[in-house]
């Protein structure tokens, strides 16, 4: 090897960086032994940023484009390295280029149950999952917090670590949001609204941009998923009608496992079809008048069992407080 091509080597005239394929987030130019010519060319792709680092200190920071490097184009590493404006030597520099696209698709998912705090049932173990994208948004945080001295850092080296914020943020933001798991559970979209607003935040700490997160299943523990169910069968209940049929549908099914088949839950079946067309019946049709009202129950049963449908949430507080006022009314006579 002649001497000129050994000290054709030691320069290099042209940084740039083709990504092959996906996957990676940060890619250190190779710059070991190698110094950069004065006037060389630098070219940043679309959904790349290049950070141009001094003795482990950002300097210049370039988005896409084509770039002469001179004094002029690279003014904080000029004042670091403390050059005259005549200065047209080979220089050193590390050179780091970023992926800023936009990663789709990635998944995430609590590999054990994770413990939370719930207002209504007080420590609940639960197990979810989904998929959520980002992209790097801060090249100069990423680099100070995340990718560092490395000389490559790729999709799967961060995603290690977005999980774990995931999972954290998850427990706590659930655990201390105020309102109900179940609420959240029995509605994916707003769980997955309310987990993305406080894992934004934490995301942006490290420089990456949370652009969409979404929550596919939620796994309860089985008493856990039965209040659940009952939660959205009650949610019926301003129709008694469609609730007293969604109860005889769910009981059908079951009616074989009992001693008697479905000819032993028929009784109950029947009295329960009963009761909720007589309450629907007495929430639909005006008061009777004082007398009547008083001849056919005891005013205090009649309370108390007002107080039990409410507890049910099968009347809302307005139809309590004002069935109330109506039998109280009438004891006054």
């Amino acid at each position: 090897m002649g001497i000129g091509s050994f000290i054709r080597k030691q320069f290099v005239d042209i940084l740039q960086w083709v990504e092959e394929g996906g996957g990676v987030l940060a890619w250190r130019h190779p710059m070991e032994d190698l110094e950069i010519q004065y006037g060389a060319s630098l070219t940043v792709r679309d959904s790349q940023m290049a950070v141009f680092v001094n003795e482990g200190r950002i300097a210049d920071v370039f988005g896409p484009g084509m770039y002469k490097l001179t004094t002029k184009t690279l003014p904080v590493l000029t004042a670091l390295q403390h050059w005259d404006k005549l200065f047209e030597s080979p220089f050193k520099s590390d050179v780091i280029f970023f992926s800023t696209r936009l990663q789709l698709g990635r998944r995430w998912g609590t590999a054990q149950p994770v413990t939370i705090r719930d207002s209504e049932f007080g420590m609940v173990r639960v197990r979810a999952h989904g998929v959520y994208s980002y992209k790097v948004a801060d090249v100069e945080r990423f680099y100070r917090e995340i990718a560092g001295t490395r000389a490559v850092y790729t999709v799967d080296d961060l995603e290690e670590q977005l999980r774990n914020l995931v999972v954290a943020t998850m427990a706590d933001t659930l655990g201390n949001g105020g309102v109900p798991f179940l609420d959240l559970a029995g509605n994916q979209a707003a769980m997955a609204q309310k987990m993305q607003e406080h894992l934004a935040p934490v995301f942006q700490r490290y420089g990456v941009a949370l652009e969409n997160f979404a929550v596919e299943s939620v796994s309860l523990p089985e008493d856990l998923q039965k209040a659940l169910d009952t939660r959205i069968a009650l949610g019926m209940s301003g129709d008694l009608d469609k609730f007293t049929k969604y109860q005889v549908a769910t009981a059908i099914p079951m009616a074989a496992q009992n001693e008697g088949g479905i000819a032993g839950v028929g009784a109950g079946l029947a009295a329960g079809a009963a009761m909720g067309q007589a309450m629907s019946q007495g929430l639909a049709q005006p008061a009777k008048p004082a007398a009547e009202a008083a001849a056919a129950a005891d005013p205090v049963a009649k309370l108390q069992q007002l107080k039990r449908m409410l507890e049910l949430e099968l009347i809302t507080a307005q139809e309590y407080d004002a069935a109330k006022a109506e039998i109280l009314r009438n004891m006054a006579g």
